[in-house]
């Protein structure tokens, strides 16, 4: 099979499409595909063969993926043996975590075994299972790709570029494939959707400890580096000199790739799961067929995703990634709304369902756009907190909050203007209001292996400086990174806006399986427990960042120590006690992810047993409510605070001014924010729902 990446540059347009069809993978697909649909509408088979066969086609591409990347051999000792710290590190961490995870599993399970039923406790098990899966195959993908994307970088035959996104592509199509087989396998073996809520319950609780733990870990050890290295000790990011710098390029994999891959599985599944329990009562409106409308709408994804991954490519010689990856957007997008149209008119003869799916994949597109002014580079609030560093941190802070504060108003005006477009549109149709959720998953895939991106080059500039490649090398792989963060921004952007609709949507499926009609805020009891939801989303931001400041201080020290201890490792003549850090980071995030983790659970358990339907429907309502909005605060202004800073960095003779320290504490502050108390915040409004699905039958 020819070689994707050896195709000349001046031949990309006329031979793209040639290099596609001489794939096996392509034949293979498209016979399947069409044997599955023939099968499906001309048999009257099960639907879920359809997705089934989907999600198996994910995983043979991200097998494909994975063997290109692992079979390439290495031409760098040097970068050899720094890429080996990374991925021990991240192993040992994520084994860790693991561990822990699979510790409270059996707790969880035995707990839904008394609220509900076994089928229930089984489902959850397989949730945690299958997103724990997902994660560790992604993130081991991952610490190997950077080290091929470095060394390529250093080889000069080809661009990195592609390199990197395929192994960012192996965590998207693990987390939307496993995902779709196991739920389709469940679904065939139990036939009822409310079975599934226990899967996405589990899906959830991995989610929560890896985001929590892997965030903490992160940015502990990157505000632990900056603060000694850079503002201190005044030497460069990446400098093998500071002993926390591997265990903050490990954390990039167990926080931004094995984390964000876990939020997303849950957003996947939970949206799975409600839809079907909405698509069940839909049935007698639609026929039996509506029935199987979520799992194939979400298989239309996968697969315009995988084409959205193929067209992300120089097309021309000297094309940016920032276009390559716009192209693959635009093709997964285009591809997406086609099939969401399509798949409504063959299932559900309801171009209005098409419609509510096609407003879903642009709300991701204003979510984006908005990101890009608010958290981009290229918006004007980012040049302003880097202008108001020139006169101290104070104002830097300042104007980056006042931005943040700002920033999720227009997105969450639009998403609940579509919201009620939608549901008038269609007659007060609940299904309509499934198609939008769904419809800001179908680009999960594509989005999830741009974020996976980022750590991917991040790490391959690490590598790089600490090997000491030539300037030039790591000034490429550094323009990767900078196009990398600005795709994280992005998918923090959509990973919240899908995230919210997907919260929508389960205190709605709630609301109807509780038989709750309306609840009166008039009153004093609802109203008291609807401030109670608002109260939570801050009692959890603020656990987390405490956390992460907990653990920063006790790395702060240990860097401290060793440059203090021993002379030589400034001067370049001893290496630095790497481990040191990386247990720091690893143990304390293990243990301060626990609480929050367990607030999430339990309160709403907790009031819905003591209270009753109605209060926790209240509480479901603030939490939700204030979780849209603090989210995005927290993701948007720690990440106008990095690219704040990254703008300083990039003027030369910058380093070690007043304006550059400024800018290093804004970010080493909006750290906390966008990789550990936002990405929080929005898993804890989707688990917080689901555990309130899990127990209605039992209070009710």
């Amino acid at each position: 099979m020819q070689s994707i990446e050896s195709i000349n540059h001046k031949n990309d347009i006329q031979n793209g499409g040639a290099a596609i069809l001489k794939s096996r993978w392509f034949y293979l697909g498209i016979t399947v595909l069409i044997t599955s649909i023939v099968l499906v509408f001309t048999l009257d088979m099960q639907m879920y063969v359809l997705s089934l066969t989907s999600g198996l086609l994910g995983i043979a591409l991200a097998a494909y993926f994975i063997l290109r990347i692992t079979l390439r051999p290495i031409t760098t000792p040097e970068m050899v043996e720094v890429a080996g710290d990374i991925r021990s590190g991240a192993r040992t961490y994520l084994r860790r975590q693991i561990k822990t995870i699979l510790f409270v599993t059996p707790f969880f399970a035995l707990l839904l075994y008394w609220i509900l039923d076994w089928k229930a406790a089984i489902t959850a098990v397989f949730g945690v299972l299958t997103s724990l899966l997902a994660s560790y195959i992604g993130m081991s993908v991952s610490v190997r790709t950077n080290l091929q994307t470095a060394d390529i970088a250093r080889e000069g035959k080809k661009e990195p570029f592609r390199t990197a996104l395929f192994g960012g592509s192996v965590m998207g199509l693990c987390i939307t494939g496993l995902s779709l087989i196991v739920l389709s396998v469940l679904f065939s073996i139990f036939r009822d959707p409310n079975a599934l809520i226990g899967f996405a319950f589990g899906g959830g609780l991995a989610a929560l400890f890896a985001q929590i733990g892997g965030g903490i870990f992160t940015k502990s050890a990157d505000i632990g580096a900056d603060l000694v290295g850079k503002i201190e000790e005044n030497i460069p990011e990446d400098d093998p000199r500071n002993a926390a710098v591997i265990a903050d390029l490990v954390g990039d994999n167990v926080g931004d790739c094995a984390g964000r891959g876990a939020d997303l599985f849950q957003t996947f599944s939970d949206d799975l799961v409600t839809g079907s329990i909405v698509a069940v009562a839909a049935a007698s409106i639609y026929g039996p067929k509506a029935i199987f409308f979520p799992f194939l709408l979400q298989s239309v994804g996968v697969f315009a995703s995988a084409a959205g991954i193929s067209a992300s490519r120089e097309w021309k010689p000297g094309m940016s990634p920032s276009t390559q990856f716009n192209v693959g957007l635009f093709v997964s997008s285009v591809l997406s709304i086609i099939g969401a149209l399509g798949m409504s008119l063959l299932l559900l003869n309801d171009w209005i369902i098409g419609i509510a799916a096609t407003m879903g994949v642009l709300i991701t597109t204003v979510a984006s756009v908005s990101t890009r002014y608010y958290a981009g580079m290229e918006g004007k609030p980012v040049r302003n907190i880097a202008k108001a560093s020139k006169r101290g941190a104070a104002l830097n802070l300042i104007t980056g909050i006042s931005y943040g504060l700002q920033s999720p108003v227009l997105p969450v005006i639009v998403l609940m203007g579509v919201v009620v477009g939608v549901y008038t549109l269609s007659g007060n149709s609940l299904l309509a209001l499934v198609a939008v959720n769904i419809g800001t998953d179908l680009l999960i895939t594509f989005i999830m292996a741009a974020d996976a991106f980022g750590p991917i080059v991040d790490n391959a500039a690490g590598i790089a400086s600490m090997s000491h490649a030539p300037r030039h090398v790591i000034d490429k792989l550094s323009r990767l990174d900078s196009v990398g963060n600005t795709m994280k921004a992005i998918t923090k952007a959509y990973a919240m806006i899908s995230g919210t609709i997907t919260a929508f949507v389960i205190f709605l499926t709630f609301y109807k399986l509780a038989g709750i009609e309306a609840i009166d805020v008039t009153t004093p009891f609802n109203l008291s427990f609807l401030f109670i939801g608002v109260c939570l989303p801050f009692l959890i931001s603020s656990l987390v960042i405490g956390s992460t400041a907990k653990t920063a201080e006790s790395m702060v020290d240990a860097v401290r120590d060793q440059f203090q201890q021993n002379p030589d490792i400034l001067k370049g003549l001893a290496k630095p006690n790497y481990s040191q850090c990386i247990d720091i980071a690893t143990s304390n995030a293990l243990r301060e992810m626990i609480l929050p983790s367990a607030i999430s659970i339990l309160v709403p358990i907790g009031i819905g047993f003591a209270f009753g339907m109605n209060a926790l429907g209240a509480v479901l309502v603030g939490s939700v409510a204030c979780s849209a909005l603090l989210g995005p605060f927290f993701n948007n202004t720690g990440t106008a605070f990095d690219n704040a800073k990254k703008m300083i960095e990039n003027l030369e003779f910058s380093r070690g001014t007043p304006e550059h320290i400024a800018a290093v504490i804004g970010d080493t502050v909006g750290d906390s924010l966008k990789d550990v108390a936002g990405p929080s915040t929005l898993i804890f409004m989707k688990l917080i729902g689901m555990a309130s699905l899990l127990i209605v039958p039992l209070v009710k």
